[in-house]
């Protein structure tokens, strides 16, 4: 790919030569793309993610928002995911590091996570959502020195169920970082929530708090868990001590 002309008729032209019928009714299946079902009406190429992530690695920082913009809104899955991976790498190549003297790439950072929420939406299935949202909006806010909880909020109380998941994903960057209050924040927002995505969502960031502090799960448990859903239950202390999971989930049954 020639630098700085890498289009989004590129991208998907490589992506396309790699169909696979075989593959694409796997991830139909999969990712529940049936009438009434959360991924109803998506159309897969048929590919594994790895080999999506070997054409963003060969385009990334050759391709313009613009067009990014265009994979966002194609028809195929995969080439969405093209679209959210390249912000992603974006977004890797504007995080601070020790060399810099300033900031500089602050601005940059802000036009990238904006650009991402401004298609959030477009981010339509559970992957391309766990795949994003924790690697450009995560960092984005976590580096904000005006940083509040305002974007967090307003995605968790969006009425689209794919924003409510970006609203809790984006915060696993923030546990790798040591900051557990926006996700406890979050899980507060959507822990009555209906869908088992978020329920899924919310245990398995719970998780993630307790493999790096126990104590602040366990007494987001001992206040909680009357309120968590089975399955956030289940998935929040899937490592802790058999023991233990039968003691949470005898008090989840009272």
């Amino acid at each position: 790919m020639e630098k700085e002309k890498v289009t989004a008729a590129d991208i998907e032209a490589l992506l396309k030569e790699q169909e696979n019928e075989r593959q694409r009714k796997v991830l139909m299946r999969f990712f529940k793309t049936g009438k009434g079902e959360y991924g109803e009406g998506d159309a897969f190429l048929g590919l594994k993610v790895p080999q999506t992530r070997t054409v963003v690695k060969e385009a990334k920082g050759l391709v313009s928002l613009a067009e990014i913009e265009k994979l966002l809104h194609s028809r195929w899955h995969e080439v969405r995911l093209a679209g959210f991976l390249l912000l992603v790498e974006e977004m890797k190549r504007n995080l601070p590091n020790r060399r810099d003297k300033d900031d500089s790439k602050r601005g940059r950072r802000r036009e990238v996570a904006e650009f991402y929420l401004r298609h959030a939406r477009q981010a339509n299935n559970w992957d391309l959502v766990d795949l994003s949202a924790q690697y450009v909006v995560g960092p984005y806010l976590r580096l904000d020195e005006d940083f509040n909880t305002d974007i967090l909020m307003k995605l968790a109380e969006s009425d689209n169920l794919w924003e409510q998941r970006i609203a809790i994903i984006s915060t696993l960057d923030f546990i790798r970082n040591g900051n557990f209050a926006p996700t406890l924040l979050i899980a507060d927002k959507l822990i009555s929530h209906p869908h088992d995505l978020i329920h899924k969502a919310v245990g398995w960031l719970l998780r993630e708090i307790g493999k790096r502090d126990l104590p602040t799960l366990l007494k987001y448990l001992e206040e909680r868990y009357w309120m968590l859903s089975r399955t956030s239950l289940r998935y929040a202390i899937e490592r802790l001590a058999e023991a233990e999971r039968k003691f949470w989930l005898s008090r989840r049954k009272r």
